[in-house]
Formats: structure tokens, sequence, C-alpha cells
């Protein structure tokens, strides 16, 4: 098992990218920190709406038709990323958060806040021969429900942690570029799909670039005002703990849910790989957007960037272990 997650991440040159990219942000803080000479903020927004614009391309209509029937497990899904998620961060902030820095807990909440992830929750869904239409269904509803849900439960919690946001400037700032480049993807969606689909590899590639510079600039400001400096290395390990821990409580969660409401074994892959994956790819930039250069930033995503890795190594080796069940025989 161990030989097999190494040889998983050797393969991922996104983490390596991402290691890279803290480097660099360590070596040369002052291109990418709010002011500097890249103009991360003007780059960085430009950069969000494309990935969004090409998210909405991406988005198939006639299969989350095909999924919007299945109400029960909608509402589970979307239970665990917006109701379970922020309570386990609440009882765990309650019996630890005097030990955590308040930015680690912010990241934490923040984390708990996420919508799912779309592709990787769907491809692995596919993979694990799950019920695909009804992952595409939930991934892309939590995705929506993100740009109101995310702000709204920072805004609630936040006040936990010592810190504040405005909830008017955070629907705002995601409304114009999230949800409206998702709108426009999708009027787009007749004229432009198959071109979509033709390149949806380099496109992918481009999503992950963009998120790479936001990690970095998102550390520049962090690593040039001397946070983590002044941190710590504990603080990282602080991250990682509740990141892992908060994958592995969710996964089982899930999973016993699902049997116990007696689901089907392609609808509880569904909620397993839906309900317990967090996105990175729209967690970034809204993160940008709600905290802006904060100089906290990097602290903030560190706990979702350790999910965002831990959660493809471990359901890519669920999603190969419900492949492996015998097939159902034909009707």
């Amino acid at each position: 098992m161990p030989l097999r997650l190494v040889k998983r991440l050797a393969r991922d040159w996104f983490l390596l990218g991402m290691l890279a990219a803290i480097v660099l942000a360590a070596v040369f803080p002052e291109l990418g920190m709010a002011g500097g000479p890249m103009h991360a903020d003007v780059v960085a927004n430009v950069g969000i709406f494309a990935v969004f614009l090409l998210h909405g391309l991406g988005l198939p209509a006639a299969q989350l038709r095909t999924g919007a029937l299945q109400w029960r497990v909608h509402l589970v899904v979307q239970a665990f990323t917006f109701g379970v998620f922020p309570l386990l961060w609440w009882l765990s902030d309650a019996l630890l958060g005097r030990w955590l820095p308040e930015d680690v807990s912010l990241g934490l909440l923040y984390l708990c806040a996420v919508p799912s992830t779309i592709s990787s929750s769907v491809a692995m869904t596919g993979v694990a021969r799950g019920n695909v239409p009804v992952a595409i269904f939930n991934a892309s509803l939590s995705s929506l429900l993100g740009i109101v849900l995310t702000p709204l439960l920072i805004g609630l919690f936040a006040s936990v942690t010592g810190q504040s946001l405005s909830m008017r400037d955070a629907v705002l700032k995601l409304a114009t570029l999230l949800l409206l480049p998702l709108a426009l993807g999708q009027l787009l969606r007749p004229l432009l799909g198959a071109w979509f689909a033709r390149y949806r590899r380099y496109t992918n590639a481009f999503d992950r670039a963009v998120i790479l510079l936001l990690v970095y600039a998102s550390f520049c400001d962090s690593i040039g005002t001397g946070l983590f400096t002044d941190q710590g290395w504990e603080v990282l390990g602080m991250a990682f703990a509740g990141a892992v821990s908060l994958l592995a409580i969710v996964l089982t969660l899930t999973t016993r849910v699902a049997r116990a409401l007696g689901f089907s074994t392609e609808d509880e892959i569904a909620v397993v790989f839906c309900g317990s994956k967090k996105t990175l790819a729209s967690g970034v930039p809204m993160a940008r957007l709600l905290f802006g250069a904060s100089p906290a930033l990097g602290l903030i995503v560190l706990p979702l960037m350790f999910y965002h890795q831990a959660q493809l190594l471990v359901c890519s080796v669920l999603a190969e272990r419900y492949a492996k069940r015998p097939a159902r025989p034909a009707a």
C-alpha cells in the first residue's frame, strides 16, 4: 500500500507543481505579493473568470437532468457537504480550538465550508462503477450552492476564530467571478461544447495552471510578511493532521449513512465520493475572493491543499476496491 501511494504521488504533476509554487514563493515572494510587479490580483481575477467559464462549458445539462430525480441521495450529499462538515469543525474547535492558531482554525473552517469537487468526484464514481448521473448532478449542484453557502458558513462561524466577513461583498464577488462565467459557459455550450470536449485535456491543464498561480500568489503574501517564520513548522503538522482526520471521519460517516438508509451500492459510491470531497479548483479562487490579499491566505488554504491530495490518494484506492466487486447479473 505505501509503495502504491508513492507511485501515485510520483505520477501527480499537480502535486509537484504545488510544491514548486511554494518553493518559488519562498525564493521570490516580492514578485507575487499584493501590489508586486506581477499584479497578482488582476491576473488572478482574469484566471478565475476563465476557469469558471470553462467549467460552465463542461457541465452536461442532459446528464444533470437524468440524475436530478434521486432526491434522497441529493439530500444526503448536500447535507454532508454543507452541514456535517461545518458541524464537525464546530465540535473539534470546541474541543481543540484553544490550542490552534486562529489562521489554522479559519483554514479548517474554510475547508469544511467549500463545495464538493466536480471532476474527481465524477471520475472516481465512474471508476468504481457507481451512479455517474447522480454524481454529476450532486457535484454540479454543490458548486452552485457554494457560491452562496460558503461565504454564509464562513460569516456564521468566523466570529469563533476572531475573524469577520462581509456577506454582501463576498456574495457579490463570487457571483461576478464564479456564477457569471458559469452561466455564460452554459449559454455558449451549444456553440462551443464540441470544441471543449475535443480539447478537454488542454483545458484541464489550464485549470490546474491557474490554481498553481493562485497558490503561488497566496504563499507570496504569507511568506513575504513572515507569517510562516513566526508560526513554525508545527503549524504545518496541525493543518495536515486536521485535514487527514477530517477525511477519515467523513469517509466513515458517508459509508455508514448510505448503508443505513438502504441505498444501492451504486448510490452509496456516489454519496461517499461526492459527500466527502472538497474542491481545490474552486476553493483556492474562492479563498482569494473572500479573503483578498490577506497575509494569512497561505495558511487559510493550506488545510484544503492537504485535504485535496489525501482525498485523491485514499479515494482512488477506494474506487479500485469498489470496482472489483462482482457485476450484477443482467435483468
